[in-house]
């Protein structure tokens, strides 16, 4: 994992659910790389779900929204705890940074291009997913240059995940309205739109801190 000065500020990071569940996982022999690993794995499944739920119909429909809107909370989980692991409970690696990056960047286009797939557009999945990988390459750009990470949004990682989740729960009352994939389309273009405007922002955010 990184150092501490590239954690993204989280709320639930601070609550007494997430420290059991820390003190378990560092009583165990998972490590945080492992953790950062998983993620990879909930968000493929997740993209996986998103995919499939677009040409399924019924109950079947039903049950891979839901499952798709899990395993992005799920990616998100994983996200929370790596860090904890390493940093709460002392167990970070040499090798750390790279798992605490690489693992983002594969789940978010591996979610993103899922959607898109699913709806049946898969340049606007491809074009979201590259949004958000841009916005993560600002973020560590500006790093690179000697100043402190940028997690601003409006489409930061959490948001885009949030947005990607609220839809699946919404798109199964979808069948109220006679309708089939309105919601992910919505939800797709807010984040590569999002997503966009998020590295523009940080990137003239960075050019005024060089600027000084």
């Amino acid at each position: 994992m990184s150092d501490t000065e590239n954690r993204r500020p989280l709320a639930s990071r601070d609550t007494g659910w997430a420290h059991s569940i820390t003190r378990w996982l560092a009583a165990t022999s998972i490590t945080p790389n492992q953790i950062s690993m998983a993620s990879m794995g909930f968000a493929a499944l997740a993209g996986l779900a998103l995919w499939q739920a677009g040409s399924a119909d019924g109950v079947m429909r039903a049950v891979l929204l839901i499952l798709g809107g899990l395993f992005v909370q799920f990616r998100l989980l994983c996200n929370l705890f790596d860090g904890m692991v390493a940093v709460e409970a002392g167990k970070s690696a040499p090798d750390g940074a790279f798992w605490n990056e690489f693992p983002d960047r594969i789940a978010d286009i591996a979610i993103l291009i899922g959607v898109g797939y699913g709806l049946g557009m898969p340049a606007l999945g491809w074009a979201a997913a590259g949004f958000a990988v841009l916005t993560a390459y600002v973020r560590e750009l500006g790093r690179a240059c000697g100043q402190q990470a940028d997690f601003s949004g409006p489409m930061a990682k959490p948001h885009r995940m949030a947005t990607i989740t609220a839809a699946a729960v919404l798109s199964l009352f979808e069948p109220l309205w006679n309708g089939r994939g309105e919601v992910l389309t919505v939800a797709l273009w807010i984040v590569a739109i999002g997503a966009a405007l998020t590295a523009l922002r940080r990137s003239a955010r960075l050019v005024k801190a060089l600027r000084g």
